[in-house]
């Protein structure tokens, strides 16, 4: 049993495509495989920053034969199809077998094929899966006709330790990869996964998603605990940011204590959306940290002192637009925002969203006097909650609607459980 390793390299891959691409890759070139008549034990994918990489272990040197059986002409036919049917099978008369059917006697030719060899089968289930990726967005670069999600450089394909020739758009295979952009070695040769992955370890790439991910939560947590804070865990920005980064470093940074007078959930959304980093809380008080930790691709010869300082930048800016939104927002009622909603169409046949509240806001009222509830509470509630859609805040952040009602109302002086109902 041999491994056949394939790696694609390419220019930088969307984190969110990555998991997929790497499922994909895996099931396309397999599943040929198995068509072509070859079986394997087990295969692993991996999706980064720039490169997409399969290892199939356990894979035959070569198909199994197959024995197919033809029905032909009766043995009784016109000579001319009788003729045919040998032509077509490439055996003699004599080779042919007579079965009997109910109709009366056939003639039956066994075909034997040969099971074809490993590489010839890799040589073309490669090329066409490259061809016939299903990247949800793809590119087309230079003179070439093939598509890829960003400009493909090289190709990595060994069977056995060797390299399977092909090309695909000019580019041939080989065995030779890149490390890490700016710190690893740009000619590395591979044979099998085991040694690739180890050399690109070596030259500061991690190839295992799960890895990254793994390596980017434990020291963030550690130094998150340095410092007595404790991180405020997102799964999928974790998985967002390993997709970023070939070797994950992570580094502290910080903003100024005053942004923390805006609602600790946009200081959080800030960060996150515009920076990909993740916010601290101080583990004393439970309340958010003026501390953040961003995650850089790179070992830096200061220590990530001149990241850090051009990410602290990039966030205070970021925060003093968001406190400009939460200033200004607060300078007008909920009751004036609700009314801008008559200019917002909810459907075409249903009229805008202010038409849209007046029905809900009445269907409220009702409920509220069938379950004994304050009818006041529940209709003011239910037209002052769409009212922060129109607000500068939820402009920038649409995921905070409905939680920036409440606080705007808490702002108001509007009764909590409103507020609450507001955000719910």
């Amino acid at each position: 049993m041999s491994e056949l390793l394939i790696e694609l390299f390419s220019e930088e891959i969307p984190a969110r495509m990555q998991q997929k691409a790497a499922d994909d890759l895996r099931s396309m070139v397999t599943n040929a495989l198995v068509d072509a008549g070859l079986t394997y034990e087990g295969a692993q994918a991996h999706g980064g920053p720039r490169r997409l990489v399969l290892s199939v272990e356990g894979l035959n040197a070569k198909a199994a034969d197959v024995v197919e059986e033809r029905k032909g002409p009766r043995v009784d036919a016109p000579q001319q199809a009788i003729d045919g049917f040998l032509k077509s099978t490439g055996l003699g008369l004599h080779e042919l077998q007579v079965q009997d059917d109910k109709k009366g006697q056939f003639y039956v030719a066994v075909v034997k094929k040969a099971g074809r060899e490993a590489t010839e089968i890799i040589a073309e289930v490669v090329p066409d899966t490259i061809r016939k990726f299903p990247w949800p967005k793809s590119m087309r670069w230079g003179k070439g006709s093939l598509r890829w999600v960003r400009p493909l450089h090289s190709i990595v394909c060994t069977f056995d330790g060797e390299v399977v020739p092909f090309a695909v758009d000019g580019i041939r295979s080989g065995c030779v990869t890149r490390g890490h952009r700016f710190m690893g070695a740009q000619q590395i040769e591979v044979r099998r996964f085991e040694d690739y992955a180890a050399k690109l370890y070596k030259e500061f790439v991690l190839v295992d998603a799960h890895a990254r991910v793994e390596t980017i939560r434990t020291e963030a947590r550690n130094l998150a605990f340095a410092q007595g804070l404790e991180l405020i865990e997102d799964e999928g920005l974790l998985k967002e940011v390993a997709g970023l980064v070939e070797w994950p470093v992570v580094l502290m940074g910080s903003f100024d204590e005053s942004f923390l007078q805006v609602p600790p959930e946009v200081i959080v959304t800030t960060i996150k959306n515009n920076q990909k980093c993740f916010c601290l809380r101080d583990t004393r008080t439970g309340r958010l940290a003026n501390k953040y930790l961003l995650v850089s691709n790179m070992v830096a010869r200061d220590g990530g002192q001149t990241i850090i300082a051009g990410n602290n930048k990039v966030i205070a800016a970021r925060l003093s637009d968001a406190k400009f939104f939460w200033d200004q927002d607060r300078k007008v009622k909920l009751e004036e925002w609700a009314k801008k909603l008559d200019a917002i169409t909810f459907h075409a046949k249903l009229g805008s969203q202010g038409e849209r509240v007046t029905r809900i806001e009445a269907l409220a009222g009702e409920i509220a006097k069938t379950i004994g509830a304050d009818v006041g509470k529940a209709k003011l509630a239910a037209r002052l909650a769409k009212a922060d859609l129109v607000t500068g805040m939820v402009g920038e952040f649409p995921e905070l609607q409905g939680l920036m009602g409440r606080y705007y109302a808490l702002e108001e002086g509007i009764d909590a459980e409103v507020a609450d109902a507001i955000r719910d």
